[in-house]
């Protein structure tokens, strides 16, 4: 056993917890030092002192654009605390990872974050491509320094990105319409949510609601689906009459579709007669979300793994930095369908 991730892995712990015992660098419990020591003694463990000085000396700093995460939005959260997650464990390799946050509705917001991010010369750049247009002028500019760049949870194609990890947006939607069809098997109407037009073209969005229609064509299922468009689903008056109004005038609606993780907001907006004969199924086991389910105001989330998407880029960044390890171009992550039975399980 000659590696830290050896070590990590048979400790329970991350590697950064090794590499803090191994260079003395404190903030390791007394029980924890103990434990990882008496793992490297049985496995006459010895840093190579010559590749450790190499790895203090050849800082590599990676990037992260991320939109802003706040309590009505905690979305964002997970992919942030992932990559640093790994962030923690890549540090003893002379990495060092950094995020820029952005308001995501807001593509001044994302271009001035990204003019702070280049400012610090970063070897490479994780981005959460929100704007179509800006996207090209960031891109721009990595690619006129040679400084590769991933993107994660948003796939658009036409850009030389490393890698995109994230969800198959469309497979995600088809699964949708699936799980919409078992719950209504007979001839039905739906309802998708529409709440941004600010969103990149061909972004995950509209790939859901591409593969939630298919799923109807491709299986030749009698239905029809309307795309309801709210320009501010956080205002609850505005969704609220928008909403209740639009089902009241269509009583043949017996599902809504929110391709987005705002499935909390349209429930807590539903008129209480529209409740109960109304099948929900959106995105994401946020805590608001998860509470719809476990209230049974939302019958499925699909999880797109929003944690591993910020963990496995910095991960593979830090491969293609150190050893030139070039990645798959699209690493795409499981698809988890969550119900109140199992959503408990699968908390990042």
């Amino acid at each position: 056993m000659s590696r830290i991730k050896d070590i990590a892995i048979e400790a329970k712990v991350s590697e950064g917890t090794v590499d803090r015992v191994i260079h003395n660098r404190g903030n390791v419990s007394k029980k924890t030092e103990a434990k990882i020591r008496k793992i490297m003694e049985l496995h006459n463990f010895t840093v190579n002192p010559i590749a450790s000085a190499l790895a203090m000396r050849q800082k590599q700093n990676i990037s992260v654009l991320i939109p802003e995460f706040n309590d009505a939005d905690l979305f964002w959260e997970s992919p942030f605390l992932g990559s640093q997650k790994a962030a923690d464990d890549v540090k003893s390799f002379g990495i060092g990872v950094r995020p820029f946050k952005f308001n995501q509705n807001d593509s001044k917001s994302y271009l001035k974050a990204f003019e702070d991010l280049l400012e610090t010369k970063p070897s490479a750049v994780i981005i959460v491509p929100s704007f179509l247009k800006e996207t090209k002028q960031i891109v721009g500019q990595l690619e006129a320094l040679e400084i590769p760049y991933i993107f994660i949870n948003i796939d658009i194609d036409g850009f030389n990105n490393l890698a995109y990890i994230g969800q198959d947006s469309y497979k995600a939607g088809y699964i949708g319409g699936k799980l919409m069809h078992l719950k209504n098997p007979n001839s039905s109407e739906f309802l998708i949510i529409q709440s941004r037009h600010n969103i990149t073209e061909n972004n995950s969005v509209t790939n859901r609601i591409k593969g939630f229609n298919d799923y109807y064509k491709e299986n030749k299922i009698p239905s029809k689906s309307k795309i309801l468009k709210i320009e501010n689903i956080t205002n609850s008056q505005e969704t609220t009459e928008k909403l209740n109004t639009y089902l009241n005038e269509h009583q043949e609606v017996k599902g809504i579709f929110v391709p987005s993780s705002r499935i909390h907001l349209v429930a807590k907006c539903l008129g209480e007669k529209f409740v109960k004969n109304i099948v929900l199924i959106g995105f994401d086991n946020t805590p608001q979300n998860t509470e719809c389910l476990l209230d049974d105001k939302v019958s499925f989330l699909i999880s797109q793994k929003p944690f591993d998407q910020g963990y496995q880029a910095v991960r593979l960044f830090s491969d293609y930095l150190l050893y030139n390890k070039v990645p798959e171009n699209k690493l795409y992550l499981p698809i988890d369908i969550l119900i109140k039975e199992n959503v408990n399980y699968n908390k990042k």
